[in-house]
């Protein structure tokens, strides 16, 4: 593997010179190098882009650098040669459907039993579950809560298997919000 030297008091390379050395430190797999061991201006490197003579030859072995290919063919650089467009797939979350969950009104369950419900599976004060369950005698209906669809299938489940065992014929449904 050979390696370039930078000489401060040899400044001027011929540009066949120069070219030649690009080409051999891309062959020999050096383009990982420092910048400030290239013998020409490279962006981030200590020496100043305005130092050499010919400006031209400068971005002319840039691109020498930049395009030239080892024996098998792929980039000197360690990039892709290839172009492509490169797309980020951007993923949004969005708020899962809520569910209400409502008793229905029969003439046979207990208004005590409803209340008892309310409170055990739905976690209402003796107030509150009496208030919901004076609203499903005087209206036929009454929403216990609002949920996501795998809570209120498992509360209307809880509450329908509930009812069963106790022999009340209480109804208890769920619907989209």
């Amino acid at each position: 593997m050979s390696v370039i030297q930078y000489d401060p008091t040899t400044r001027k390379i011929g540009a066949s010179k120069r070219r030649e050395k690009v080409v051999e430190a891309v062959q020999a797999g050096v383009a990982e190098m420092a910048p400030a061991d290239l013998p020409f201006g490279v962006p981030g490197s200590r020496a100043a882009a305005g130092q050499w003579t010919d400006g031209r030859m400068e971005d002319r072995t840039r691109r020498v650098l930049l395009s030239a290919d080892d024996d098998d063919g792929e980039s000197g650089n360690g990039s892709d040669s290839g172009s492509g467009v490169s797309s980020k797939v951007l993923t949004k979350t969005k708020r899962p459907s809520m569910y209400r969950v409502l008793v229905l009104n029969d003439d046979y369950t207990p208004m005590e039993f409803v209340v008892h419900i309310l409170e055990r599976f739905f976690n209402k004060g003796r107030e509150e579950a009496t208030q919901i369950m004076l609203h499903v005698h005087h209206h036929g209906v009454g929403e216990c809560g609002v949920y996501t669809f795998e809570v209120a299938e498992t509360k209307v489940t809880q509450v329908m298997d509930f009812a069963r065992r106790h022999q009340h014929p209480l109804q208890c449904v769920m619907e989209k919000k």
